[in-house]
């Protein structure tokens, strides 16, 4: 990756108007690369295991038979049925907590650049719809997503996350290099979402637990295990029950 309108290898994607987020992705996938080369990272089994799931999402092939009819609406929606998958996977993997945080800076970059495909082509129900806002240049939600620009990212999402599902070996010593945490200011609200029960979703907004309920604007510290949210009153907070990706997806790009 060597620029925020190129594909995770070297062939430049023209992607138009409806850009895909990548400038994390190019970060990471490289530095992912290069860690695993110099032997600076073996993953941990939760690593091996998140990866192995990512990668079944991204090698998950298309209907025979609508792939064959490659521009009919029901193979639109089986390609963007299966880059939705993926990005639930990693979403799944991301919040778990489970990860190593170069495994979850990675998945983060990875998220954000499938984010069209949060509620494409099934959304989520109630407050799920727009719990990570609406992409860039839609109106009403992300009807139009950018399937070929997507789909341009797989080859190379690809080669990386075989190797990394494959690092991990039986026996082998986990070895993680420092990530570097980051702080950045957020002037809009949190949303903090959760499910009761099934096809029962909850949404509330975040605030801070010592000077009556400010909402914000936030100063948002994450070390990849934990985020803090800083309040103008001088109060940091971390049990705020953010899920990560609930507050990664929605900062601009860094």
């Amino acid at each position: 990756m060597t620029s925020g309108h190129e594909t995770p290898g070297t062939h430049a994607t023209a992607f138009g108007p409806r850009s895909l987020r990548t400038r994390a992705l190019i970060r990471e996938a490289a530095r992912a690369r290069q860690r695993l080369a110099a032997g600076e990272w073996r993953p941990a089994p939760a690593d091996t295991e998140a990866a192995t799931a990512v990668l079944e999402r991204l090698t998950a092939p298309l209907p025979a038979r609508r792939a064959a009819a490659s521009r009919t609406p029901a193979a639109d929606r089986d390609r963007d049925r299966r880059l939705q998958r993926l990005l639930r996977t990693t979403l799944h993997h991301l919040d778990a907590g489970d990860v190593s945080p170069p495994a979850t800076a990675l998945l983060a970059a990875v998220a954000r650049a499938f984010l069209p495909w949060h509620a494409t082509p099934n959304p989520p129900r109630a407050a799920a719809a727009p719990r990570y806002g609406t992409p860039e240049g839609t109106a009403a939600g992300p009807a139009g997503a950018p399937t070929e620009a997507g789909e341009a990212l797989l080859p190379d999402l690809v080669a990386l996350f075989t190797v990394l599902a494959s690092t991990g070996r039986p026996g082998a010593v986990p070895r993680t290099p420092p990530v570097a945490p980051w702080q950045v200011r957020y002037a809009g609200r949190f949303r903090r979402h959760g499910r009761p029960a099934p096809g029962v979703w909850t949404a509330e907004t975040v605030a801070c637990p010592s000077c009556g309920g400010t909402t914000g604007p936030w100063t948002v510290t994450c070390d990849w295990r934990r985020i803090s949210l800083g309040c103008p009153c001088g109060a940091v907070t971390h049990d705020h029950g953010l899920a990560l990706s609930e507050v990664w997806l929605l900062l601009p790009d860094m």
